[in-house]
């Protein structure tokens, strides 16, 4: 009975060491940007990271089942690195420098909602307004937009707490206050612009990857080419973008930024993948998504203690609209899931009959009825198990 238990717990394991790793990523890269690290030269490193951590395992776990590569798979993976890597990384943690951590991982929460918008748009996900589950999704969506635009033009009031309080007094002290008004108004507004860029960068590449995934179906080798492409594309951008010259850029030592490299590298490039896709595979993408607002409060809660970051109503209110609309969309997909789950088992019985009807009718023996039989249902389980909608969150 115990085994049975921690089978079933392991899924929440995960997923919940998964929110602390992503966590602190978040906070160790605030930091490292804090201390004048170009965001350029971050992405590039962390990519870097990523790709040696990765190759090895796509390699050898891979070397059997990878497809052949054509011009049209390498175009694909050659925007997805594009999407991800470059644009999205770069864009959010620019964002990610001029507000906080616990702001920007907030934002990132529409993500499930700009993928369905983006998965209408591209017909990969159909609408029917007369079902509760979609108007749950339309309703979602709404909901989390309108979250996001508070977040981003309305900060109010300073919400004080009890173990931030004093620091962020002092911090308040030592700055000008014409620097606390520049930072709250513009860096503010293109900080919130910046993290929306990159989600609907990173809701972009799960439309395109759901197409590329078709036609290369190594996930491990596609996750490494797509960062080792986004890692030479993410150096040309550093040396048209850095006007610093290329010692001071680059320059890096055993300090707080190679540790962030290293860190969201192999932790939320590689391992964070891995494990994820392990949880998608046994449980399906909505419980993986559900988890992502944890992400949001570990985040609130080291930022407080360790950067003494400064949290406002609007802020607050924001967060709790768009987790709100997150939940609405992936209940939707949690019943559209069980919908198509049912209409498969319903289906089976007919199948079936028809099946065996074809069989007896070839004059097949009982024994071989039955095998064939057993296959037949299989295969349609199987195909049900992922038919689990285009929009992945």
């Amino acid at each position: 009975m115990a085994s049975g238990f921690m089978d079933k717990a392991k899924p929440y394991f995960a997923m919940i060491c998964l929110q602390f790793g992503y966590a602190g990523m978040n906070v160790i890269t605030k930091v490292s940007l804090n201390h004048g690290m170009s965001h350029y030269v971050l992405v590039v490193y962390r990519h870097a990271f990523a790709t040696i951590s990765i190759a090895p395992f796509a390699l050898i776990l891979e070397r059997k089942v990878r497809p052949k590569m054509t011009w049209s798979v390498f175009f694909q993976i050659f925007v997805l690195a594009l999407l991800g890597p470059v644009i999205d990384q770069n864009f959010y943690y620019a964002g990610l420098k001029f507000t906080g951590p616990t702001f920007a991982c907030a934002m990132s929460n529409i993500l499930p909602a700009m993928t369905f918008v983006m998965a209408v748009v591209f017909r990969m996900e159909k609408l029917d307004l007369k079902k509760v589950r979609c108007q749950a999704k339309i309703a979602g969506t709404l909901v989390t937009v309108a979250g996001a635009m508070l977040m981003t033009l309305y900060k109010g009031p300073l919400m004080e707490m009890a173990w931030s309080h004093h620091a962020g007094a002092s911090a308040a002290a030592e700055s000008p206050a014409g620097a606390e008004i520049h930072n709250s108004g513009r860096e503010w507004f293109m900080g919130s612009v910046f993290v929306i860029v990159a989600t609907l960068a990173w809701a972009s590449l799960f439309i395109l990857q759901t197409h590329t995934i078709k036609q290369y179906s190594a996930q491990l080798s596609l996750t490494t080419l797509i960062c080792f492409v986004g890692t030479i594309q993410a150096v040309v951008v550093t040396f048209v973008m850095e006007r610093r010259p290329s010692s001071a850029v680059w320059a890096i030592g055993f300090d707080m930024n190679l540790l962030a490299a290293a860190y969201a590298g192999i932790v939320t490039s590689s391992i964070a993948y891995y494990v994820q896709g392990l949880v998608i595979e046994r449980t399906g993408p909505v419980f993986a998504s559900a988890f992502s607002p944890l992400m949001m409060i570990i985040v609130a809660v080291m930022g407080s203690f360790i950067l003494s970051e400064q949290i406002y109503l609007g802020g607050v209110v924001g967060a709790v609209l768009i987790v709100i609309g997150l939940y609405s969309v992936l209940w939707g997909k949690h019943k559209e899931s069980q919908e198509k789950e049912a209409d498969t088992k319903l289906s089976l019985p007919t199948n079936s009959k028809a099946a065996a009807g074809e069989e007896i009718t070839a004059g097949a023996g009982a024994g071989d009825d039955n095998h064939h039989h057993g296959k037949y249902g299989g295969g349609v389980r199987s195909s049900s198990s992922n038919g689990c909608g285009a929009s992945v969150v």
